[in-house]
């Protein structure tokens, strides 16, 4: 077994007291001291080794911050803060002064050892280098982002991105970042088998400027080849994550990688609009029911009143059944645009799951990856009619990228979406 944890804990705060008596009494955790303040605690702990400040606030509105800068002038250890309650301003200011993370009382006891692991292994884990497959080239330029969204849960979305990460990284050779925008209840990590200890909340509350370095400190390098940027490991840790800065974190993967794969929420928030905003191309994933062909129709009427382009979507049906009362050809109409690419049910994906690995991956000559591989390459820039005649004259495989098409802007998005909302509710 690894050592315990060495912690200390100061302050105070309502339940403090049984949270000390809870962590004493754990075999993980090392309870070294306590002080009843921050300047107490700060004589003892330039005496002491520790590992992590455990420090009690009885307020949830204002960051006792003189105690915060005290500890930190006293060791080193991260500190986690724990309190009663506390509002969203508290959270953004306790990350602000350095605070490794903030937990809310009462909670089990395992899920505030969770916590305290995590400080101390991220205080301890400096930013690694981003790995990088030597099989894989990397474009030097902006990258493409692939946005998979699906305004209905349970279709197959996190799959079908998955699956497309592979298919570029393993087939296609390109080097792939995979990064779950799904906040609260991401499934991306657990379906590629890993278990992350810095997720995309922990790079996107860091200080500074993004930039690519930084960013290959925090995603995790898949056997695959597939670098991932998982979800947050605590739904509420989504609201830490603000649009500004995932649009900052999508602007500096284009940079750093040939394909961006993005996993959305199912719904129309600040995420996935940042999302949209800098997508080449959205693929909006449809089952044959009826209320899913409903909220895709939503869906594409929403995009259309953003002003998004058309021929920037691919429309994909998931999992057809043959004895389905729909057809492709009633969900073409319904949705007035033609399907891009249909996946059929298919075994392998479950066993692929199971083992942590895309179907493109491993089982890349089943139907269903197959069809994902045959839409990752549609998703990619066709070559226009005289280029095409000219590389097959010269028996060339040399590819061309068509232009891209102009981005409609972050800011004008947002600013069409707050102005639909405005006349809807009119």
């Amino acid at each position: 077994m690894s050592e315990p944890i060495r912690i200390f804990i100061s302050g105070s705060c309502a339940g403090l007291a049984e949270v000390r008596q809870a962590l004493s009494a754990h075999d993980a955790i090392k309870v070294v001291g306590t002080a009843v303040d921050a300047p107490s605690a700060g004589d003892r702990l330039r005496e002491e080794s520790v590992d992590v400040l455990l420090h009690g606030s009885s307020r949830g509105d204002r960051l006792p911050t003189q105690d915060i800068h005290t500890l930190q002038a006293a060791s080193a250890a991260p500190i986690v803060i724990v309190t009663s309650g506390c509002t969203p301003e508290f959270l953004q200011e306790a990350l602000a002064h350095g605070v490794q993370d903030v937990a809310i009382l009462p909670q089990l006891t395992e899920s505030l050892v969770f916590t305290l692991r995590r400080a101390h292994v991220l205080n301890h884990n400096a930013p690694r280098a981003a790995v990088q497959s030597p099989t894989l080239t990397r474009s030097g330029g902006d990258g493409r982002v692939i946005t998979v969204f699906s305004p209905k849960g349970g279709v197959g979305k996190s799959t079908i991105s998955t699956g497309l990460a592979g298919a570029y990284c393993h087939g296609l050779k390109r080097n792939t970042l995979l990064i779950d925008l799904d906040l609260q209840f991401g499934d991306v990590g657990i379906m590629m088998g890993i278990d992350p200890t810095q997720t995309i909340v922990d790079l996107v509350t860091t200080t500074g400027e993004l930039d690519p370095d930084k960013l290959g400190g925090y995603v995790v390098h898949h056997g695959s080849g597939i670098d991932l940027l998982a979800a947050p490991l605590r739904p509420e840790d989504a609201e830490l994550v603000t649009e500004d800065r995932i649009g900052q974190l999508i602007d500096v993967a284009k940079s750093a990688y040939d394909i961006v794969v993005l996993d959305t929420p199912p719904h129309f928030d600040a995420t996935t609009l940042a999302a949209l905003d800098r997508s080449d191309r959205l693929v909006l994933v449809a089952t044959m029911d009826i209320p899913t062909v409903k909220n895709c129709k939503l869906a594409l009427q929403t995009l259309n009143l953003l002003q998004y382009p058309r021929e920037r979507i691919a429309l994909v049906i998931n999992r057809p059944l043959g004895r389905a009362d729909l057809r492709e050809s009633d969900i073409s109409r319904t949705l007035d645009m033609p399907i891009s690419a249909v996946i059929p049910l298919d075994k392998e994906i479950s066993t692929a799951v199971n083992r942590g690995v895309p179907v493109t991956v491993s089982a890349s000559r089943s139907p269903a990856a197959k069809a994902m591989r045959e839409l990752a390459e549609e998703l990619l820039p066709q070559p226009s009619a005289a280029e095409a005649k000219a590389a097959a004259a010269e028996g060339k495989a040399q590819k061309h990228n068509a232009p891209k098409l102009p981005s409609p802007g972050r800011q004008s998005i947002l600013t069409r979406f707050s102005k639909t909302k405005d006349k809807k509710a009119a």
